[in-house]
């Protein structure tokens, strides 16, 4: 177990993504963690928001110096449902989209990509959300988004599809869908839901602060839910964030202020420089290699998408400190290949993909 300097945050870092070098015979034959003994099928339900991003045709530019965008599906709780779908598992989407052309796209893609989508709801009155994301010469990613209000905010909780969020396994959300009501609301009934039905709940804040009225709402907001998370994924810059400044490398940062008594398993995600794992019993860090990146968009909802997948098939996963280093290993894996394509949905792997490029590193 050791701890290392952070790079970047993988969504912002384009130097590269990194996954450990050793891997088992199942992970080689493409044949999946065994399932925990569970009465709920290996379902990852996810909530929140799907919008469509407009990714650059070229690179290193800001959004007004782009000479064209290329459309892409995307919101971090849907990318996250088409990458575990990808990869061969069981998700469903919980979301709001607009009833217009954009919407209906987004309805398609995730049927074409077998994502249970029958939570997903149409709003005639507001339009589904639309993103132009950048990354610039120096390395920043830049936003701008338009939601005056868009339909994703528009969730209420009388459209809330009970049945499905019963029947997760696992119930992931991030904290976009807190930032605004009714969707707040619907949000936090469907966690309580979740809880009471006995599935795992997996947040990951995916911090976007020009949608929040203020940085100090934004925190107080997304620690508001902290303790209640069975799983929580998060960066180097949401820990400065959250804790106010402190170092990301500090395992005393992490364990004194972001850890908590019910949490299972927290992952920090360092970029090309890997990811750190804690749990109740043990801690420890996966280093990697460098990829060619073209894109990081979405490279941190893959992450999310191959761990989960993972932990759906085996619940205790987090109790095997082996076995969980080989999920990192995959979800990092899952990370790579997505920046090395642009836009998020369009990019996320096949499990074939995956298991393809892990034996090149142990060459």
């Amino acid at each position: 177990m050791s701890n290392s300097n952070l790079s970047e945050d993988p969504e912002a870092k384009m130097s590269g993504w990194c996954f450990p070098v050793n891997l088992d015979r199942s992970m080689r034959s493409g044949r999946s963690f065994k399932k925990s003994s569970s009465e709920k099928s290996p379902l990852v339900v996810c909530f929140g928001e799907m919008l469509i991003d407009f990714v650059p045709t070229v690179g290193g530019v800001s959004i007004s110096e782009s000479p064209a965008f290329k459309k892409a599906p995307g919101g971090a709780p849907a990318n996250v449902a088409v990458g575990i779908s990808r990869l061969g598992g069981s998700s469903a989407f919980i979301g709001k989209v607009g009833e217009d052309e954009f919407g209906f796209l987004l309805a398609d893609i995730l049927k074409q990509n077998n994502v249970d989508s029958s939570g997903m709801r149409f709003d005639p009155n507001a339009r589904t959300a639309l993103a132009f994301v950048t990354l610039r010469a120096d390395g920043e990613r830049e936003f701008m988004f338009f939601r005056n209000p868009s339909a994703d905010m528009l969730l209420r909780e009388s459209e809330l599809d009970t049945n499905l969020v019963k029947k997760a396994s696992i119930f992931h959300y991030g904290s976009i869908s807190l930032i605004e009501e009714p969707c707040k609301s619907t949000h936090l009934a469907a966690m309580n839901i979740a809880k009471k039905s006995g599935s795992l709940l997996s947040y990951d804040p995916n911090l976007r602060l020009p949608l929040w009225p203020s940085p100090e709402i934004a925190r107080k907001t997304i620690m508001s839910i902290w303790k209640q998370a069975d799983v929580i994924k998060i960066s180097e810059d949401e820990i400065r964030f959250l804790t106010g400044g402190d170092d990301p490398n500090d395992d005393n940062v992490v364990l004194k202020k972001l850890y908590h008594s019910n949490l299972k398993l927290l992952v920090v995600t360092e970029g090309s420089e890997g990811c750190r794992y804690y749990t109740k019993e043990f801690k420890g860090r996966v280093t990697g290699v460098k990829v060619k990146p073209v894109d990081t968009t979405g490279a941190g909802d893959a992450f999310v998408g191959g761990i989960l997948h993972s932990l759906a098939a085996n619940l205790d996963l987090y109790k095997d400190e082996q076995k969980l280093r080989e999920a990192l290993l995959f979800a990092n894996a899952c990370g790579a290949i997505t920046v090395t394509e642009r836009g998020a949905i369009p990019a996320l792997p096949t499990r074939e993909a995956v298991l393809q490029i892990l034996p090149k590193s142990t060459d």
